[in-house]
């Protein structure tokens, strides 16, 4: 005779409510430390007002617009030429500025009272990145934004003007738009706070996107000069003995 088949107890097919299967699911290292609950930057001494809400509307319509290819055009009247004679120029006072942004993405100019301060002051420029560098690498470039003149009864400061349009060396490239400070710009300002000047890349998004993803950034001293109540000028200061590129960026109304 053979042998008896051993039956085989269906409980012991299925695992065993007991049993647990351990998965680890590691989630992908955030690109940049997130301060917003342990921020150390301090309050600039004046603190900015909020923005409107249609003022906020009206932002992000101009930030759908495409940035324009350059096309040759005449180069905006500029603070740097002759002013007025009734008008007296400020001296300038230093602040600590900021250009940065994506390789392929438009870059941002952040200006504080200090690099240990919060960001006082966020444009986003009508400009890629990498295309900011390749102007910068001529040795010299001048960014004027411009805007419109309001009537006599307005009383709305030249660095509260919500959009801009923007030249670089005489090209328009679009339109710049102010913003408030997003939980990445305070990373970005977290992370050189301890730099005064310099130029570098930070991870940002490298882990997944490879260089595109890098965050580039230009940290350096200006001198803010104030012309009139519709114009300023922010001028790059090297250090000294030190030929880098030259650096001006005009705030004007028109």
């Amino acid at each position: 005779m053979g042998e008896p088949t051993k039956s085989v107890s269906k409980e012991q097919d299925r695992p065993s409510a007991s049993s647990s299967t351990q998965t680890t699911n590691v989630p992908p290292a955030p690109p940049l430390p997130n301060p917003s609950t342990h921020s150390t930057l301090l309050q600039p001494s004046i603190k900015k007002k909020n923005k409107t809400k249609v003022f906020r509307v009206f932002r992000s319509v101009i930030r759908s617009f495409p940035i324009i290819t350059p096309t040759a055009c005449k180069m905006p009247s500029l603070p740097g030429g002759k002013l007025d004679s009734n008008r007296t120029v400020t001296s300038g006072v230093r602040v600590s500025g900021t250009l940065f942004g994506y390789r392929k993405g438009r870059v941002s100019l952040s200006i504080q009272e200090s690099s240990k301060t919060l960001p006082s002051f966020i444009v986003e420029l009508a400009m890629q990145t990498n295309v900011l560098q390749k102007e910068m690498s001529s040795g010299m470039v001048r960014i004027a934004l411009e805007c419109e003149k309001r009537g006599e009864k307005d009383k709305t400061k030249l660095m509260d003007e919500p959009v801009w349009t923007m030249f670089c060396n005489g090209k328009k490239t679009g339109y710049a738009v102010k913003r408030e400070a997003t939980e990445e710009d305070l990373n970005v300002m977290e992370l050189l706070k301890a730099v005064t000047m310099g130029a570098g890349v930070l991870p940002g998004k490298s882990d997944v996107e490879g260089p595109d993803g890098e965050m580039a950034y230009i940290r350096a001293l200006f001198e803010r000069v104030v012309g009139s109540k519709d114009s300023e000028t922010l001028y790059m200061l090297s250090p000294e003995g030190n030929n880098g590129p030259e650096l001006s960026i005009f705030f004007v109304r028109i």
